[in-house]
């Protein structure tokens, strides 16, 4: 059986907003919990030259609006970088989870050899569709996706690998563990 341009995406990219929702509602009970200021949270880096976790979770929803865009052969979407809040930043998860909705098989699928060009420290790159999505757009994703969790988890939330994955196997929908 093949894996399509589809399958490799839009479902990957709705299951990484779906536990990065769930981590950020964790750590908004964290901070609540522990009298903690939330942008203490939101504006923590794990080292000077990195993102804070904000930025991160906004470069999340830009590759996951981003990519399916690119390759259906539509305009990306562009949003402002301005969420100061988990509420916020939620917003824009359900925001980036609704797009995702409106792609269809038909709309990504056979877009394996589209030119996909990108501007990358300010020079255009030129990439075909399949080495886009799977050499670039999934790698970035999950890094930034982990580096998001990993100044949460750095911060004290009590958040385990199972809520980065998701469900697994027999799990219900929804439901998580921590290891």
């Amino acid at each position: 059986m093949t894996l399509s341009m589809y399958q490799a995406s839009v479902p990957a990219f709705s299951r990484v907003l779906t536990q990065l929702d769930v981590i950020l509602d964790k750590a908004q009970n964290h901070a609540v919990a522990r009298k903690i200021d939330p942008a203490d949270l939101l504006t923590a880096r794990l080292y000077s030259d990195m993102f804070t976790c904000t930025k991160q979770v906004q470069i999340v929803t830009d590759f996951c609006k981003g990519a399916p865009s690119r390759l259906a052969g539509r305009e990306v979407p562009s949003w402002s970088d301005d969420e100061k809040t988990f509420g916020d930043l939620k917003a824009r998860i359900a925001k980036t989870r609704a797009l995702l909705e409106t792609f269809r098989p038909a709309d990504i699928d056979g877009s394996e050899t589209r030119d996909i060009t990108l501007k990358l420290a300010g020079a255009p790159v030129k990439l075909k569709g399949q080495p886009y999505l799977l050499q670039f757009v999934l790698p970035n994703l999950y890094f930034h996706a982990a580096t998001a969790y990993g100044i949460l988890r750095h911060n004290g939330v009590e958040i385990g690998k199972m809520d980065f994955l998701g469900p697994v196997g027999s799990r219900s929908e929804g439901e998580s563990a921590t290891q």
